[in-house]
């Protein structure tokens, strides 16, 4: 069996582990905290990011990333999205130019508005075996072992098959897509519209109000993702729908979880002050709005989430200028 190695041991990352050490791959992964690395080694559980979840044996741990891609044929990066840039640079000339990439990470870059595929090609230029992987996918529902569905995208017809092989199992299918930018365009704006999702639920707006949230949302999904060079269908899938669906509605989801919090009144840097894990909604808000500037795209929900995110407008507020746009077509 191939050795995999697995670099980011979030959530995320720490399942894929799992997954393909249990299906028999020798498979490594690479922690950035070296505390937690031999705490995992030792105990058998990240206990950081997906407590009561137990590894198996033969999953190897480590904190040194040139032992994570030594001998591996393919790497999966599941960094937080605003780390990947510098973890991938050290990363790749450790690493064989036949090695296959797999991303993982949902979002986009802070300070470019890059999708990760974007920024791990703008690093090496000369990569070629890259796919990206997405869908409605709670880690601590896979690590269990129930079922869930994802599409592993790619340019290359060969790379995107290459990546379904090694992730299916009987619990995981995994489909396989020819437009990475869309998937990625999709699981990155869609942490955005979580957290107004959870706002619109912390507001105490009802059922209705969530429905339109989520179907105007991923109108402006779909509209961005087309003015940038992605396909509509993409957005009909498992990284559009499929993924918004389950982020807007799932209380596993930590940009819904937030969202709630900040239409029940609390702060946003109490809200992140509390918690380890990354939301990724809160960087992929700022580049909603950059890319929807860049390519004249109407955002109103990204927008207004960003606004509340960080500059300072109520949720109440937000809410009233969503309602009182212009009266316009649906399919405006």
């Amino acid at each position: 069996m191939e050795r995999i190695g697995v670099v980011g041991a979030g959530a995320w990352g720490t399942t894929l582990a799992k997954l393909l050490a249990e299906k028999g791959h020798p498979v490594i992964l690479w922690a950035w905290e070296r505390d937690l690395s031999i705490t995992m080694a030792k105990e058998r559980e990240n206990s950081l990011y997906l407590p009561g979840v137990e590894l198996p044996e033969a999953l190897e741990i480590t904190n040194s990333l040139t032992e994570a891609a030594r001998g591996c044929s393919a790497i999966l990066l599941g960094t937080p999205s605003h780390v990947l840039r510098s973890v991938y640079a050290e990363l790749h000339p450790l690493i064989r130019e036949s090695t296959f990439l797999i991303i993982a990470t949902k979002g986009l870059e802070p300070t470019s508005c890059m999708t990760m595929s974007q920024v791990a090609h703008e690093v090496n230029p000369s990569l070629r075996t890259l796919a990206v992987l997405s869908g409605p996918t709670f880690a601590k529902e896979v690590s269990r072992g129930l079922p869930a569905a994802a599409v592993a995208a790619s340019a290359e017809a060969t790379v995107a098959a290459q990546a379904q092989r090694l992730l299916t199992t009987p619990t995981f299918r995994v489909y396989v897509g020819s437009d990475p930018l869309g998937v990625e365009l999709g699981s990155a704006i869609k942490n955005v519209i979580a957290i107004a999702a959870g706002i619109v639920d912390g507001l105490g707006l009802g059922h209705n109000a969530l429905a339109a949230l989520i179907t105007r949302g991923l109108h402006e999904m779909t509209r961005l993702g087309v003015a940038m060079g992605a396909r509509a269908g993409t957005f009909a899938g498992l990284a559009g729908l499929g993924d918004l669906v389950l982020t807007c509605t799932g209380d596993l989801s930590r940009n819904r979880q937030l969202g709630l919090a900040l239409g029940r009144g609390v702060a946003l840097s109490e809200l992140l002050e509390r918690s380890p894990t990354v939301k990724e909604g809160v960087n992929a808000s700022k580049g909603a709005v950059e890319l929807a500037r860049r390519f004249s795209v109407d955002m109103p929900i990204c927008q207004e989430t960003y606004a509340v995110l960080f500059e300072h407008r109520s949720p109440h507020d937000a809410v009233a200028s969503l309602l009182g746009r212009a009266l316009k077509s649906e399919g405006a």
